[in-house]
């Protein structure tokens, strides 16, 4: 019984990887590669402009804090507490998840030709800017946080995770570096490095391993998912708001028009993020179990 639920978990856990990469492939196509998803997401950046000096000095703070030294320093530290907890494995799949999807983020932005399609002339000539590498610096430090912190902290540590990425993407938008789709995109590289992480650490688990008790985390787990599908459903109701304008130079729109647009796309970040780790926190209490003798 031991060895087929076992079996089951590893398998769940490799089907939501690749959910998660074949959303990520949908995303891609349609944002960067069509014309009506370019549309929708230029209008989505655009309306950052409203209330943007009101925000620059949050936006600055988030963005600037992360980098390459800072990401070094997060992924130490995240491999220290899964050291001290003496879980040799844990550490290296942590560390396996944070390098992994911030280089597979970097891969992937600067091998993708974005098409120019006449949308955005301003930007047409900055190339493509899919994934957002800010955005997967936070996501993959706050879920790998949640996989190495202990169990009685774990649920609290994956609303706070969700809120840093989540605030991290949108400060992307806000201060024009990228499009909603880029952090919605890192956000999903992310979660399929998680469920991959998860998916060895299930395959290696000693056979005395044991679940610790009360650890499901069911209260963060409904928080997170029924966050995260209030939010998408906004993104989506302003979507189709703005679908049929999504022609139209966003210099024409209306502010209410881009306002819905940019809440839209910040939206659409949240709530990806909140279901990423509602996903990454709902089976954790079978991934890392409890060391036992």
């Amino acid at each position: 019984m031991r060895g087929r639920s076992k079996g089951l978990m590893a398998a769940v856990l490799l089907l939501l990887a690749a959910v998660h990469v074949a959303v990520f492939i949908q995303v891609w196509w349609f944002f960067v590669h069509t014309r009506r998803g370019q549309q929708l997401d230029t209008l989505g950046l655009a309306g950052n402009s409203i209330g943007r000096d009101r925000v620059d000095g949050i936006t600055d703070t988030v963005l600037n804090a992360m980098s390459v030294a800072s990401l070094a320093i997060a992924t130490a530290v995240i491999v220290f507490i899964a050291l001290i907890r003496r879980r040799i494995m844990l550490a290296l799949m942590a560390a396996l998840l944070v390098l992994g999807a911030n280089l597979t983020t970097q891969l992937v932005k600067y091998l993708t030709v974005r098409p120019d399609l006449g949308i955005d002339p301003e930007r047409a000539g900055a190339g493509n800017s899919l994934p957002s590498g800010h955005t997967a610096v936070a996501a993959s430090v706050a879920v790998a946080l949640v996989l190495v912190v202990p169990a009685r902290v774990r649920g609290l540590a994956a609303v706070l995770g969700a809120a840093y990425a989540a605030v991290a993407g949108v400060a992307t938008l806000s201060a024009g570096w990228h499009r909603p789709s880029d952090a919605v995109a890192s956000l999903l590289m992310v979660g399929a490095w998680a469920a991959f992480a998860g998916f060895v650490l299930v395959l290696t688990q000693p056979a005395s391993a044991e679940m610790e008790p009360g650890a499901g985390h069911r209260l963060a787990v409904t928080l997170l998912a029924l966050a995260g599908v209030l939010l998408l459903a906004a993104a989506a109701v302003a979507l189709t708001v703005n679908e049929p304008v999504s022609a139209i130079p966003p210099e024409e729109l209306s502010r209410r028009r881009l306002s819905v647009a940019y809440g839209g796309g910040a939206a659409a970040i949240a709530g990806t993020a909140a279901l990423v780790m509602a996903l990454v926190l709902a089976p954790v209490h079978r991934v890392v179990l409890r060391r036992t003798g």
